[in-house]
């Protein structure tokens, strides 16, 4: 697989998470936070495991120990990153969450020098900050008023950084993309559910009324989306996949207008053109560099 074909996959990942921005947060209105992650997680193994069985049989080499505990790893970030954003739902706005959650664009190239000892591409810092502003913008540039919901949306956004690194490696180092996937779905599938189990009510009525959201996020946000992401950062670095990804806002505001009619400002347009912006700068600044050089 080429790079640009990696990117594709990673935007059509954003192109999901965007569409089921809103299932994430509607499910809320009938089942807790915890039951919801718990289920759509759980969905989202049992859909995909029969790929992972596939895969597994197709492998040339088999996983050390060491392969699934980083596999697990990764789920227990994803649950911790899932479990921030949607308690911090119950106490912030959409539109801060959307912005908040789009600092691990930044994030992301900031902890690889700092944590990973990784050097980025030097373009990726002004596309990073040029896809930032282009989220800021379609959420409505105003200020950002903290309240106890953002400051989860940020640890959130932290965790979103420190599982697109460890996929990175984790992804180009074994081979095993979709088995990376279930597995990390597995784990957090499981701890959504004990938590549900100690402190949310569990009601069959509840959970049918919920259920169409549970379904989509499972199956489509949940399942398909994070397997691309898992496969396109194979082919791709960390902080460029970061930029990709948050295409996310991008999706979330043209199915806002087609789906509810909603209508972005021209600021928010700006923001659409700044993201697609920092795209072209992390997709076509390295490939003329490395032209150059070889002629």
């Amino acid at each position: 697989m080429t790079r640009l074909q990696a990117n594709i996959l990673l935007l059509l990942a954003g192109a999901i998470w965007g569409m089921g921005f809103v299932a994430q947060s509607t499910a809320m209105q009938a089942i807790g936070p915890f039951l919801f992650i718990g289920l759509r997680f759980a969905i989202a193994c049992i859909f995909m495991l029969p790929f992972a069985l596939r895969e597994g049989k197709r492998a040339q080499n088999a996983l050390s120990a060491a392969d699934w505990r980083g596999f697990a790893w990764i789920g227990v970030i994803l649950f911790l990153g899932m479990a921030a954003q949607q308690v911090g739902l119950l106490t912030t706005t959409v539109t801060n969450s959307g912005f908040l959650t789009g600092l691990y664009v930044v994030m992301v190239p900031f902890l690889g020098v700092l944590v990973f000892r990784q050097r980025p591409h030097v373009i990726v810092w002004p596309a990073a900050l040029t896809a930032l502003a282009g989220i800021w913008l379609l959420s409505g540039g105003g200020a950002v008023a903290l309240k106890p919901g953002d400051w989860l949306t940020i640890l959130c956004a932290l965790c979103w950084a420190f599982q697109v690194f460890f996929i990175a490696r984790a992804a180009s180092g074994t081979g095993r993309p979709v088995t990376l996937a279930v597995m990390q779905f597995a784990v957090t599938g499981a701890i959504g559910l004990a938590v549900a189990l100690a402190v949310e009510p569990m009601e069959v009525p509840a959970i049918t009324m919920a259920l169409p959201e549970i379904l989509y996020a499972g199956i489509f946000s949940g399942g398909i989306a994070f397997t691309l992401q898992v496969i396109g950062q194979r082919y791709t670095t960390a902080p460029q996949a970061a930029i990709f990804l948050s295409t996310e806002a991008v999706f979330a505001a043209l199915f806002g207008a087609v789906f509810l009619g909603e209508r972005l400002p021209s600021a928010g347009l700006a923001g659409c053109a700044l993201i697609l912006s920092a795209i072209l700068m992390v997709e076509l600044v390295p490939a003329l560099r490395a032209r150059r050089a070889a002629s």
